[in-house]
């Protein structure tokens, strides 16, 4: 009986002393992943504020780059931390490195669509086909550009209408900017009669872009006769403006063209059709061949 008792009392004081050893060991492991995971969490946000400083005091990169980036290099330390806390537990980093890399391929290859949108994203904000605030026609989408986002941007049609394109058709498509070069070329044309003085319709073209500030002056206007139509010949009036004045001074250009050419007497034709009338001679049942002898009985 004493012998069982104190059998089960080493058992005891054995179990006890494994336990405690256990605690002691694993109570450094737990001080050291917290004082990890502080360490992390202090070093990811000092990383995130530093390449955000440095990306906003380079000229061209854009806020919305500067956070994505910043984003993504506080998110890989913190996940580099995290794996050196399990490793302090004995956890094998190798597996969960590959874990990790094939839990992102499959995130990868699902959301394939949405990641070709971040990387044209991340293209337009590098390199800047439009900018915010510009005009832009890219394939069948065409508007104000108001934001440009990682995965979409906004634009305003001429109508106010709202329009969210995805970045990859945005991207993969040739742009027009109507407001980069900050400049912008007009053609006026307008159709005179052929009997209309050719000459005095070009001066008066000439006038009016001479008498308007907006006209730049270089490149000078030029005015000629740009084809000679069915009913009229076409003059045309070619001059550049700035991009913020070009809609004003074409709609005024054109209807001062109009006012200058009544008062000089030029007429501004538009298309007619003449229709003509003729008789037709019944024909002579004796004079006409056998079958038309017969169709005109008929």
């Amino acid at each position: 009986m004493n012998v069982d008792v104190s059998s089960t009392m080493s058992s005891i004081q054995t179990a006890i002393a494994s336990i405690s050893g256990l605690l002691i060991s694993y109570s450094f492991s737990v001080i050291g992943a917290v004082l990890l995971l502080i360490l992390g969490y202090f070093l990811a946000g000092l990383i995130e504020r530093s390449i955000k400083s440095a990306l906003s005091r380079i000229r061209g990169i854009d806020e919305t780059l500067g956070q994505f980036f910043s984003k993504i290099a506080r998110y890989v330390v913190l996940v580099l931390f995290f794996v050196m806390v399990l490793g302090q537990f004995g956890v094998q980093t190798a597996s969960i490195i590959a874990a990790i890399g094939a839990i992102g391929l499959a995130v990868g290859l699902a959301l394939q669509g949405t990641l070709q949108n971040i990387a044209a994203g991340i293209m337009l904000l590098a390199l800047r086909p439009f900018r915010v605030g510009e005009y832009v026609e890219v394939g069948g989408v065409a508007g104000t550009v108001e934001e440009i986002g990682l995965f979409a941007s906004r634009l305003r049609a001429v109508d106010g209408i709202y329009i969210m394109a995805p970045n990859s058709t945005l991207w993969n498509q040739p742009v027009r900017n109507f407001n980069r070069n900050g400049v912008r070329r007009n053609d006026l044309t307008i159709g005179i009669g052929y009997n209309d003085d050719i000459d005095l319709a070009q001066t008066t073209l000439a006038e009016l872009a001479d008498g308007d500030n907006r006209v730049m002056r270089a490149p000078a206007p030029q005015v000629y006769v740009d084809a000679l139509g069915d009913s009229a010949v076409a003059v045309t009036l070619r001059y550049w403006t700035s991009d913020k004045n070009f809609l004003s001074t074409k709609v005024e250009m054109t209807k001062r063209a109009k006012i200058a050419f009544d008062e000089r007497g030029i007429s501004i034709p538009f298309p007619q059709q003449e229709v003509v009338y003729r008789n037709v001679t019944p024909v002579d049942p004796a004079l006409a061949g056998p079958q038309e002898a017969e169709s005109e009985q008929k």
